[in-house]
């Protein structure tokens, strides 16, 4: 459909289908790769490690690295870990490696652990994006993990509303409200993060079915909905995780009765992102199937990724839609509004989203500096392009209408000429201020 249209098409929404292995924001893990280990390294963990490193930041960066340039990330986090200058021999991996053996040759089998990871590390976190790839621990991809399914191992749901696991649906309720009532009118930071807490708490425990998945397996929800009239239904989608598509169909099948219904507001705002895999199918209802969705960069290619299925009949009944951004509403929510933005789906409003433009994959390592602790690579593998095929990652994703202009309503109305959506979503923004 024409993208110069200023009438927004039929928006409807389903989110993801997530594909095998876990994944946060454009993070999706990879399978492991084929490595050639160098046979004069099989004896030292120490250089096998290092080389592994290097090769497949090499083979896998989102970017084409030179062995220059890759040699002296290397020489400058060994100068960091050191804290002394280093020289070279070469600008290429063998004078990477010889530099790690003289550093090593004196360090006992604990140090020298110790310094070719953090030297690793260090060479990770240098790569731009600044800070997105990192050496990864069991323990910190355990904690992914947890994100990314969004599961709390430290926190109770039931014991921030002070309930039991017992509970009616209907204590519950009460219970919210009591705590709503009494903190929504203190403006402390701690009433107001308490006032999170619990609402986080209740969206899990509302509802029979996101109930039972946290009950379970300690899955939270990640949609929070409200039917603000009758005509207009909000959801909010905080993140994408293996749960969101289950929870919109059963949100979305709950309202799906009656004909007044046929506003949706579609509210990505804070939204830290999900599994990259999932946009082909969440992107389908409202593009249509087998459309050209979205584009990486990586290494010079530009893949192009097509949606996968089509329409979810609880959504059809949707009519006008507004989809709200915000400055912190990153990743895969950022491609998503792109995408909406390039099919003229719907109209985005809200501010220029955040930026985080790059996908990240979890590489696991063959060799391992210790049998007792195993290292992966988090690394930046792609960069995201938005509507204009330029990239994400700095820029953002602007909205359509900015909601910082002094006649956002009416450049609302134009579109719809439905003041009510307008008022709702002025007191939607307001709330979250």
């Amino acid at each position: 459909m024409s993208k110069k249209s200023k009438k927004p098409i039929l928006g409807i929404f389903i989110l993801i289908l997530f594909l095998s292995g876990i994944a946060l924001g454009f993070f999706f893990r990879s399978s492991p790769l084929p490595f050639k280990k160098d046979q004069s390294q099989e004896k030292d963990p120490y250089t096998a490690f290092v080389t592994e490193v290097y090769d497949k930041i090499q083979e896998n960066y989102w970017d084409e690295i030179t062995d220059e340039k890759l040699s002296t990330l290397f020489k400058l986090a060994m100068e960091k870990v050191l804290d002394a200058p280093q020289v070279l021999e070469g600008q290429n991996k063998d004078a990477v490696l010889s530099l790690i053996k003289s550093s090593i040759k004196d360090k006992s089998d604990e140090e020298k652990k110790e310094f070719c990871a953090s030297v690793s590390d260090v060479v990770l976190a240098n790569l731009e994006p600044f800070g997105r790839s990192r050496l990864y621990t069991t323990k910190k991809e355990q904690e992914l993990k947890n994100r990314v399914e969004n599961v709390d191992p430290n926190t109770d749901q039931y014991q921030v509303l002070g309930l039991n696991k017992d509970a009616t649906q209907d204590q519950i309720q009460k219970t919210f409200a009591e705590v709503e009532e009494t903190l929504k009118e203190d403006d402390s930071e701690e009433a107001q993060q308490k006032l999170q807490q619990a609402q986080k708490a209740y969206d899990t425990l509302k509802d029979e079915e996101f109930r039972k998945n946290y009950n379970q397996s300690g899955v939270e929800t990640s949609i929070a909905y409200e039917l603000v009239d009758p005509k207009i239904l909000h959801l909010h989608i905080k993140q994408f995780t293996p749960t969101t598509f289950n929870e919109l169909q059963t949100i979305t099948e709950k309202f799906d009765q009656g004909d007044q219904l046929d506003t949706l507001i579609l509210d990505l705002r804070d939204n830290v992102g999900g599994a990259i895999d999932g946009l082909p199918y969440f992107l389908g209802p409202f593009i249509g199937q087998d459309q050209y969705a979205y584009q990486f960069y990586h290494q010079g290619d530009r893949p192009d990724f097509k949606t996968k299925i089509g329409w979810l009949p609880s959504l059809i009944r949707y009519k006008k839609v507004v989809v709200l951004i915000n400055e912190k509403a990153q990743s895969s929510a950022e491609v998503m509004a792109a995408a909406l933005k390039r099919y003229n789906v719907g109209v985005v409003l809200g501010t220029t989203t955040s930026g985080w433009g790059t996908v990240e994959k979890v590489f696991s390592l063959d060799s391992q500096l210790d049998p007792n602790e195993t290292y992966s690579m988090f690394l930046v593998h792609s960069l995201t392009l938005k509507e204009d095929n330029q990239p994400i990652e700095g820029t953002g994703v602007t909205p359509t209408i900015d909601i910082s202009s002094p006649d956002w309503k009416e450049q609302l109305n134009s579109y719809y000429n439905y003041p009510k959506l307008t008022s709702v979503i002025e007191e939607i923004w307001q709330e979250d201020l």
